[in-house]
């Protein structure tokens, strides 16, 4: 991985709409020309009006705009209205037509915008700077720790990548937002079929604790201003880019303090390596064991054995390891029982599963689960 660098070609807009306090909660990323454009959103029956927008721009697009701490999610016919009237009074001011612009929205369910203040930003809005998306990354966190940002070069071009989520993360498409850009030239079609198969082994392999949100939404927008590039190459490098955003979302996991890695292999095929894999990160016992570095390999063997309908996995075939260690179905005694309870004090732990059925692999990533996330979303609204 390059260190960070930006694709030619986006501007920006960054403020503070006054959502929640005095840190933005505003960004517009523009692309100067028309971009290619893919994007996959939640499959939530309670999808917010900003996807209902969103999933209305098709193969280009001019860019994204993003409100923060706020969800606009259950807000009726009135909130629909109002994230229109947020798309078209942007598109007005940076000459672009509204459905040529995703929105998104994330935060608190359930509430309207606070549209005198938006429209007072409406009326005066800043002029497009070159992007800075560090300071876009920054602006989109809602309980985020840390802002999410990674960039990779593909030959002249450059594929960069921001995101936020830390919980309320168990994507059925993609993650809470993440959003990549790209001055690379690809055709519509080959950016959807290279952005849906990464989306496929990357966000949809992330949960932190088994809900999904509302306002899911992931796009990638390629303005071609590098020209072009080796598709292999640019789904490799888009691939690096989102596997690491999506570690950097189960580090600051609400409450996290250990990136938990799940890799199943030997399965039948590759959806039921996948369940396996999901029904291990998401167990609250796992999760728990691993915080407090308890080696209980039973809390592993008690998921698996979740997965009631797959009846060709067996305790015969099943191997489980922590790391190199193997817990199952050697017998663990004390002193590997230590060697468990040393290694789950890291703070990246990897659980393998080697069902010996076939060939089907999956890797899913989460996090522990702590006394802090009780805490952070006990208070969430106050």
């Amino acid at each position: 991985m390059s260190q960070l660098t930006y694709p030619k070609g986006y501007k920006c807009i960054v403020a503070n709409l006054g959502i929640k306090d005095t840190h933005d909660d505003f960004i517009a990323i523009i692309s100067d020309v028309p971009a290619a454009v893919s994007a996959v959103y939640t499959r939530s029956r309670f999808a917010g009006a900003s996807v209902e927008l969103s999933r209305a721009v098709k193969q280009y697009a001019r860019g994204v705009l993003v409100i923060a701490r706020n969800a606009n999610v259950a807000t009726g016919s009135m909130g629909l209205a109002n994230a229109q009237e947020v798309r078209e009074g942007i598109a007005k001011a940076v000459d672009v037509a509204s459905n040529e612009l995703i929105i998104a929205s994330t935060g608190v369910i359930g509430r309207q915008y606070p549209m005198d203040n938006i429209r007072a930003f409406l009326a005066d809005v800043p002029p497009l700077e070159t992007a800075d998306f560090e300071c876009c990354a920054a602006a989109i966190m809602t309980t985020d720790t840390k802002s999410k940002i990674v960039s990779h070069k593909v030959g002249k071009a450059t594929v960069l990548g921001i995101a936020k989520g830390v919980g309320m993360i168990e994507p059925n498409m993609a993650t809470l937002l993440a959003f990549f850009f790209t001055d690379a030239l690809i055709s519509p079609e080959e950016l959807d079929t290279i952005f849906r198969r990464v989306v496929d082994k990357t966000f949809n392999a992330l949960s932190i604790d088994t809900d999904t949100s509302t306002s899911d939404s992931a796009a990638i927008f390629a303005n071609g201003l590098a020209g072009k590039v080796d598709l292999k190459v640019f789904e490799d490098a888009l691939y690096e880019v989102a596997l690491s955003l999506v570690h950097k979302i189960a580090t600051d996991g609400e409450g996290a303090s250990k990136l938990l890695e799940v890799k199943v292999s030997g399965a039948r095929n590759v959806a039921q390596a996948k369940r396996v894999a999901k029904v291990i990160i998401n167990s609250p016992l796992v999760k728990t064991a691993v915080h407090g570095a308890d080696p209980n390999w039973g809390r592993v063997a008690m998921a698996i054995g979740k997965c009631e309908e797959d009846l060709d996995i067996t305790p015969e075939r099943t191997r489980i390891f922590f790391g190199e260690i193997e817990a199952y179905p050697q017998q663990a005694g004390e002193e590997q029982l230590q060697q468990l309870r040393t290694y789950l004090t890291g703070n990246e732990i990897a659980i393998s599963i080697h069902l010996n059925i076939g060939s089907g692999a999956f890797t899913a990533y989460g996090c522990d689960l702590s006394e802090r996330y009780i805490k952070i979303n006990a208070d969430y609204t106050t």
